[in-house]
């Protein structure tokens, strides 16, 4: 045997396969890893990050509700215990104010946030208003207000609904009612039906805003004999006397009023919020430094780190799986080879394998062995069915040559006779050669079942020693090949005239699409049915069978059938005969 070059070599592959696969999945399992860890860890950052931002937020609704941190201590205790986390406010000056237990001096530590709720961290609150909406200060209302203002705020409410638009009434820190809604406004609706709401101006807040006005005037300097007007929704406007006096409030657009200076100009921004600082600073807890750290060190961060002995553990852990999984495809590689090359060796030396086992290449060399044995047998046919007519052909020959038969018509007929057989046989062997190279065609068309019938009955009734009948139910036309259907009857007709002993009976019939062919004939025992349509195979497998026949007319007629898409089937009971049937498709 030739042995195969390593680089050809099915072990060579699987190895490299193998190898490609191990390293790939290594690859993705440590990438894996490493993606979990780095997971693990920013979740664990976020989650400080999120703490952080929680006990700010609760520390700057605290700081906008009270005037001091002398209320903050349990509520900083409580919280830090939660979070399993060191709380520790402190005053500008690093003064503590509230800590939440003992830990490292935070004297020189960074703080995570400044606490102060008028002037927010952006950064952690996400939003762009420095100043936090809970501290109202002086603009909280009493609940006589807030139901007047509720009053506006449904008749708003019910303008939205009458726009066909959904919305919702809620409730500002301050306690005033304000319209939202719940889908985009796209035509300008809320601020048609909240306009009314938006102007109504409570004492309480008429008091607060012309006070905050009064401070804004003065940030800016005086505004040449005009007055600063402040909207509940802290914009500030500078309007003459005259305006002032015709409205209770200034609308929220102020490019509607003549000499209104808008708003939203840098200096009047600056000098509004400044002057709400100073409005409400006596109402709100002081400025103080967050810091949120870890009980025992002080430190405010998560913080990982590879040491060496871990890189040197995953590197050995990585060699080792990449070593056993090559010295396991190794091994495997050789007991997937060693059936294999036994195999080829037996292709090599023609001989059949000896086979042991279930999996796919005992399956294979089960197929080979049958194969190599169809062949030989169909050799030994093929040669047997060619030997006997030439052989007759040359005896006849040599005696007339030798004076010892004389050459009259007699003889021609015999060697005729010869020769037929021999080209029936050709024709066989041609036949199934088309059908096992695809290459066998048909032309189909639209023929009388009747005519076909009658054409090949008619072409056996002078040589048959039995009684042919036929049995047409109507004018069946179907689609098909004139000459392979009438080959396909003929050698059902054949075959049935073969196996039928002399007086008996063999009928055609046919209704619609079916054809069918019936004897009274030594019939095919139960065991032999599946092989009829085997190729050279015969009930009598002598050589000095009495039948004639290659066995080669069943399976050529089985495959003409199927190239019509049609099918065939046999039943047949010993002693009583055998019928032969072929569906086809309707014209």
């Amino acid at each position: 045997m030739t042995r195969v070059p390593w680089r050809h070599s099915l072990v060579t592959r699987l190895l490299a396969t193998s190898v490609l696969i191990a390293v790939a999945a290594i690859g993705a399992t440590a990438w894996l890893a490493v993606r979990t860890a780095t997971r693990a860890i920013n979740q664990e950052q976020g989650r400080s990050l999120t703490d952080d931002k929680g006990v700010y937020d609760m520390l700057v609704a605290y700081a906008a509700e009270h005037p001091d941190w002398s209320e903050a201590p349990q509520l900083i205790r409580d919280r830090a215990a939660k979070l399993g986390r060191r709380i520790t406010l402190m005053t500008e000056d690093r003064q503590v104010i509230i800590d939440s237990g003992p830990g490292p001096s935070l004297a020189t530590a960074r703080p995570s946030a400044v606490v102060d709720p008028l002037n927010l961290d952006l950064g952690l609150t996400g939003g762009t208003e420095r100043i936090d909406t809970r501290a109202v200060g002086p603009y909280l209302l009493p609940a006589a207000e807030r139901a007047k203002l509720r009053d506006y705020a449904l008749k708003s409410k019910s303008c939205l609904d009458d726009e066909g638009v959904s919305g919702r009434i809620i409730d500002l820190p301050s306690g005033r009612p304000a319209l939202e809604l719940t889908v985009p406004d796209t035509t300008g609706v809320l601020g048609r039906c909240s306009g009314g709401l938006d102007e109504e101006v409570t004492d309480t807040e008429r008091k607060a805003l012309a006070s905050l006005g009064k401070m804004t005037s003065a940030c800016l300097g005086g505004v040449n004999g005009g007055t600063v007007m402040v909207s509940p929704r802290f914009s500030a406007y500078v309007l003459t006397d005259k305006e002032a006096q015709d409205r209770t409030v200034v609308p929220i657009i102020p490019a509607e009023h003549k000499g209104a200076v808008a708003g939203r100009t840098a200096r009047v921004r600056t000098c509004l919020e400044k002057s709400r600082r100073t409005q409400l600073q006596p109402f709100v807890a002081p400025p103080a430094l967050l810091f949120v750290t870890d009980p025992d060190t002080g430190a405010d961060e998560t913080t990982f780190t590879l040491s060496e002995e871990n890189t040197v553990r995953i590197v050995t852990t990585t060699g080792a799986v990449l070593f056993a999984t090559i010295l396991v495809t190794v091994l495997a590689g050789r007991r997937l080879v060693r059936p294999l090359r036994a195999l080829t060796e037996a292709a090599d030396r023609q001989a059949p394998m000896v086979v042991s086992g279930r999996d796919e290449i005992a399956h294979l060399a089960r197929a080979l062995n049958a194969s190599a044995e169809q062949r030989r047998a169909m050799v030994n046919d093929v040669a047997h069915e060619l030997r006997t007519p030439l052989t007759n052909i040359r005896s006849w020959l040599e005696a007339a040559q030798d004076d010892l038969a004389p050459t009259d018509a007699q003889l021609v007929d015999l060697l005729h006779e010869e020769s037929v057989q021999l080209q029936h046989l050709i024709d066989d062997l041609s036949d199934l050669a088309a059908v096992d190279a695809g290459t066998l065609r048909v032309h189909p068309e639209p023929i009388r079942v009747r005519d076909v019938i009658e054409q090949v009955v008619e072409a056996h009734r002078g040589t048959a020693a039995v009684r042919l009948e036929t049995s047409v139910e109507g004018d069946p036309v179907v689609t098909a090949d004139p000459v392979r259907l009438r080959q396909v009857v003929g050698n059902l007709v054949s075959n049935a005239i073969r196996y039928t002993p002399p007086g008996g009976s063999v009928t055609v019939t046919a209704a619609r699409t079916t054809i069918s062919v019936r004897d009274t004939g030594i019939g095919i025992s139960a065991d032999d049915l599946p092989r009829v349509f085997d190729r050279f195979w015969r009930a009598d497998e002598s050589r000095s069978r009495a039948t004639g026949g290659s066995g080669l007319g069943l399976a050529i007629t089985r495959k003409l059938v199927e190239a019509h898409g049609g099918v065939i089937d046999v039943r047949s009971e010993v002693g009583r005969g055998t019928v032969f049937t072929v569906r086809l498709t309707a014209s």
